[in-house]
């Protein structure tokens, strides 16, 4: 019969170097798999979790029980769903006599109800394994039988599964790792097993975790030019290893281990400790009472701000400055909120970080994200503050140089050249005369407008860095889009009438061209429909034709004109948007944590395998008998995958990240880049220009969604102040660096 399959998955710190001198018992998981347990084609998943020797084994007594139902009520829903933490069997020091399976002559007759995939057909099977009429195996683990009556009222959920075995030495690197003799399933007998050994580093908060990523092995396929019939069979199958509830298990391995030795034999510190451990409890108890109570100063400053604000929304004053600085209060709002919500983002309520390394690491990034992109805005900003408030009145003159050159030297000399003959074209001159004589004279006035106001302009520069200091780089970035806009609104005036004129024009000539063929648009069916036209109908459209016709190319002109720059504009608005939004999302913790340790953001895993020496194997199996010697053992050793320096390329190209490393560390959060102007939309944004219609909203007005541009938008927090003094000062006491995970 088929051989059962077992893979044990072996803490490192548990393979000594040198031989151990006594016996343990182990405790982790069994993790069932999606297919029925019981068939022989199905591995049997042992995940080790830690062991305790047999003097921890009796003094426990029957305490075991309660231990470990508190463990497991301390673990992720998602692994207690799948399996519990258990005794999984014994480990015995000494290899010569563990494991021996030998005959209980009362029970001898009983020994051929053994039947199913754990009992394999053999010469020994009937002299070698029976069953008691009490129900208790009879093998060579006689001695741990006082142990496992104690344990025997822990095993009802799942009872029967143990495991025996002993230390094998493997190698040099690897030490001295279990050898499984064989297994009690459901009252039976499994031996003769091929083993596999997986050897893993417990994962730690701050140190390294496990992670599964499919989209790794997929690209790894990919390579494959042509793959043989059986590598697509094997993928359509069903995978029958829950290796998701494995790899949770080893995440986990650490917090069983603590919180059991919590329940077994709490620390005591020593009295110097102790009083060192009190002195920094008080200075941080004083720390965060700091904070809170400034925190809260600002919180009334800026509930006050936004109870005087309230009076004065329904104006219509209030209404027109929100309107144009839109961008600027947006931006105001969230840095606001961000200031107000901080205790909330860094107050940890997730219990499931406590017991599982990947879910600590995923709280502790949440946790610090917020406040951390805030200090980085506020540094830019100061920067930004401090270097325009230094060259303040180099910066003013600039500024107003560069627009009255462009105002002068551009969109004049060119509105001019267009009521000439632009490019050699012939145009209209009474309505190529018109409509530059219009554009003149309103961007003449509008020019004249801003001009008289250029003495306040060295306050709105001192003002932008000012709230630099106050708010961050993204609110004077946001302030100077507003401005550009404002400032512009006679250009976007202009296009707009301008493309109205052309739009009309492109319609009309459209409409009388269908007149000519004899069809007619059908706005029901979205269809053109044949039509019969009198001749009236004819004359009256050859007569509106032509003119219409022959006037295209001076509007089209003027258009285009417009459109050109009114885009340049809004191309700038766009850069200028795009890194307050890239500046928000950017997840610094992130780079920081990866700049300094990798090891925190795995994308994968990947086993080596390690060779068994031959004379150790052969010096066990002379022990332990010939049924052991069929038993083959792979041991290999679990590795992660982590991001490399040369795969962090958004600094160099934005495409190639998106394409090649949108999984990888900070793809997922600027892939909102490339869904906010989709590749459809530039051939619609194409159509519109040409055919005169409306553009849509700007695209620099990215959504206000989470993980996409901006912060999500948040509603105003309004709590008593006590209430939040004390969730200020709750948030800064949980974050001492005394607390472990």
């Amino acid at each position: 019969m088929m051989r059962r399959k077992c893979r044990i998955w072996w803490p490192r710190h548990l393979s000594p170097a040198t031989q151990p001198h006594s016996s343990t018992f182990l405790f982790g998981w069994f993790v069932s798999s999606s297919s029925s347990s019981s068939s022989a084609s199905v591995p049997i998943e042992i995940v080790v979790a830690f062991a305790i020797d047999e003097a921890v084994f009796s003094s426990i007594g029957s305490d075991l029980e309660g231990i470990l139902y508190k463990i497991n009520k301390r673990m992720p829903t998602s692994l207690q769903n799948r399996c519990e933490l258990s005794m999984l069997g014994y480990c015995s020091a000494d290899s010569s006599s563990n494991g021996e399976l030998h005959t209980h002559r009362e029970s001898a007759e009983e020994s051929s109800q053994f039947s199913g995939p754990f009992h394999n057909s053999g010469p020994h099977n009937e002299q070698n394994t029976s069953n008691d009429r009490s129900g208790h195996w009879i093998c060579g683990c006689l001695k741990v039988d006082g142990f496992i009556e104690q344990y025997k009222t822990c095993t009802q959920s799942n009872p029967g599964h143990l495991v025996y075995g002993s230390y094998i030495y493997a190698s040099r690197n690897l030490g001295w790792i279990p050898k499984l003799h064989h297994i009690h399933w459901d009252m039976q007998v499994a031996y003769n097993l091929d083993l596999h050994i997986v050897i893993y580093g417990t994962p730690r908060y701050g140190g390294h975790h496990f992670y599964l990523d499919s989209r790794r092995s997929s690209e790894n396929a990919k390579t494959v030019s042509r793959k043989p019939k059986w590598v697509e069979d094997l993928s359509q199958k069903k995978s029958v290893i829950d290796l998701d509830a494995v790899i949770l298990a080893t995440n986990c391995a650490a917090a069983a281990t603590s919180f059991f030795e919590e329940q077994v034999s709490p620390k005591r510190r020593a009295l110097w400790l102790h009083c060192v451990y009190m002195c920094i409890s008080v200075i941080w108890k004083l720390f965060a009472v700091c904070v809170a109570t400034l925190s809260t100063s600002v919180y009334v400053f800026l509930q006050l701000l936004h109870f005087l604000l309230s009076y004065v929304s329904d104006s219509c004053v209030y209404a027109t400055i929100e309107n144009l600085f839109i961008h600027t209060w947006k931006n105001i709002r969230v840095r606001c909120c961000q200031i107000l919500y901080w205790p909330i983002f860094l107050h940890n309520n997730d219990s499931r970080s406590e017991s599982c390394v990947e879910y600590a690491e995923k709280a502790s990034l949440r946790k610090h994200s917020m406040w951390l992109s805030v200090i980085i805005d506020m540094l830019f900003g100061n920067l930004f503050g401090f270097a325009l408030l230094t060259h303040a009145d180099s910066v003013c003159s600039s500024v107003l140089t560069v627009t009255s050159d462009i105002t002068n030297n551009w969109w004049l000399i060119s509105c001019a050249r267009l009521m000439g003959n632009p490019a050699g074209f012939k145009l209209n001159t009474e309505l190529a005369g018109v409509l530059g004589t219009f554009s003149l004279n309103t961007i003449q006035i509008w020019s004249t407008l801003w001009g008289s106001m250029r003495f306040i302009f060295i306050f709105f520069v001192k003002g932008l860095a000012v709230s630099g200091f106050l708010f961050g780089f993204t609110t004077p970035a946001s302030l100077i889009v507003d401005l550009i806009t404002v400032s512009t609104t006679h250009v976007s005036t202009l296009h707009w009438l301008i493309s109205i004129l052309y739009s009309r024009q492109i319609q009309a000539t459209t409409a009388l061209w269908r007149l000519f063929r004899g069809q007619k648009w059908n706005p029901l069916r979205e269809r053109l429909d044949s039509y019969d036209y009198t001749v009236e109908q004819h004359i009256v459209g050859s007569l509106l034709f032509t003119p219409l016709l022959l006037l295209l190319p001076t509007t089209s002109a003027f258009y285009m004109s417009f459109t050109i720059i009114n885009m340049t504009i809004g191309s700038i608005c766009t850069l200028i948007e795009v890194a307050i939004s890239v500046i928000h999302a950017t997840p610094y913790t992130k780079i920081l944590l990866w700049l300094l340790r990798p090891s925190r953001f795995p994308c994968g895993i990947w086993f080596e395998i390690f060779p068994v020496e031959n004379h150790e194997m052969e010096i066990v199996q002379e022990r332990i008998g010939s049924r052991a010697s069929g038993s083959d053992i792979l041991v290999s050793c679990l590795h992660s995958y982590t991001y490399n320096i040369d795969q962090f390329q958004f600094f160099i190209s934005y495409v190639s990240i998106y394409e090649h490393y949108s999984g990888e560390l900070v793809g997922p959060d600027f892939r909102y880049l490339h869904s906010a102007v989709p590749r459809s939309s530039i051939s619609s944004l194409v159509y519109r220009v040409f055919s005169g219609r409306s553009l849509p909203s700007p695209l620099y007005n990215l959504p206000y969604v989470p993980g996409a541009g901006l912060p999500p938008s948040m509603p105003w927090m309004s709590i008593p102040f006590n209430e939040y003094w004390i969730l200020c000062h709750d948030a800064v006491f949980a974050c001492n660096p005394l607390h472990t995970h």
